[in-house]
């Protein structure tokens, strides 16, 4: 598995980004999606990769600084064909080096709260993330969760 620099403007990517966005919207009640779109992703201040195994997309990742000591993991998505196969734990483990390699210390994420969420938050779990209060410019909702780690 290669992970690397995602590019913005491939369009095998671009269609894996528009299923997740449009997953995670018709999934979650209005107003608690909070998923980045194509254009957000492609800030300058954000950290945005894709898993290959060869020329076979896998998955995405990205990272926003949120403060100079704090990050937040964004728009993690496996692809269906890729699933139960390492891929959501090895993004989130370059998502967490690199993130110490830009001097974090510390990860934050938010995700949904319901059951089409639940393999997402088990991934999180496993690597050490633990439920938080909202964090950034969150607020409290019932349709999100928001876990933490340090790193």
């Amino acid at each position: 598995m290669d992970i690397r620099r995602g590019d913005l403007s491939d369009s095998r990517i671009i269609a894996l980004l528009r299923f997740h966005f449009e997953k995670c919207h018709e999934v979650t009640p209005p107003g608690s999606a909070h998923v980045f779109d194509i254009s957000r992703l492609a800030a300058a201040d954000v950290d945005f990769w894709v898993a290959w195994q060869g020329e076979e997309l896998l998955g995405v990742g990205a990272m926003k600084p949120l403060d100079p000591t704090h990050g937040e993991v964004k728009s993690m998505h496996t692809a269906e064909t890729a699933r139960r196969r390492g891929v959501g734990g090895a993004i989130l483990r370059h998502i967490i080096e690199t993130a110490r390699d830009k001097g974090l210390t510390r990860l934050s994420l938010e995700t949904g709260s319901f059951a089409y969420f639940a393999p997402a938050v088990a991934l999180y779990k496993s690597h050490g993330f633990t439920e938080c209060p909202p964090f950034g410019g969150y607020t409290p909702d019932p349709n999100s969760l928001f876990l933490t780690r340090v790193i």
